[in-house]
């Protein structure tokens, strides 16, 4: 396989892996190819190598540093803005799981705490079924928290070696 076949093969691939992580599929196709860009890459070559449209091209990339997953260039004497991606995996990893966390995991750990007050007769079958189960999510989902402030905190060696202790 030659280079350019490899490379497209790779964006579709990282793209169909991100859309399967709840991100955007073009999210995850422009993350691929800053990935792989040995250079920054401008929104037009970004929207000439992925053939998408101007609008989708900046929305993407606005979101992708929202991400915090690349960062903005400015080249003295030149207007265009340029784009480039943090390439080391474990940092990308760390920032997803970061962003995620923040996203989807905090308003649910919040909500589920303010769920834990409700009040109710203990006779009720209804009602102590409904706290023992937010009760019992609340907890994992604590436990996920722990996890992942853990993995946030940690080098990649002793988080992997942790987590291959656990399957031994």
């Amino acid at each position: 396989m030659e280079l350019p076949e490899a490379k497209q093969r790779f964006i579709e691939a990282w793209g169909k892996l991100g859309s399967e992580w709840g991100i955007n599929r073009t999210m995850a196709q422009v993350h691929a190819l800053l990935l792989i860009s040995p250079e920054a890459l401008t929104t037009e070559q970004v929207m000439k190598q992925l053939q998408i449209s101007r609008g989708n091209a900046n929305m993407t990339l606005r979101d992708l540093m929202n991400w915090g997953l690349i960062e903005k260039q400015h080249r003295s004497g030149e207007r265009k803005e340029y784009f480039f991606a943090e390439k080391d995996v474990w940092t990308i990893a760390r920032q997803v799981a970061k962003e995620r966390k923040r996203r989807e995991l905090e308003p649910v750990l919040k909500l589920l705490n303010q769920l834990q007050e409700v009040q109710g007769n203990d006779q009720d079958p209804e009602f102590n079924t409904f706290k023992t189960t937010v009760t019992d999510i609340n907890k994992l989902a604590g436990n996920v928290d722990k996890t992942l402030e853990t993995m946030l905190k940690a080098e990649e060696n002793w988080f992997f070696g942790s987590i291959f202790k656990l399957f031994k």
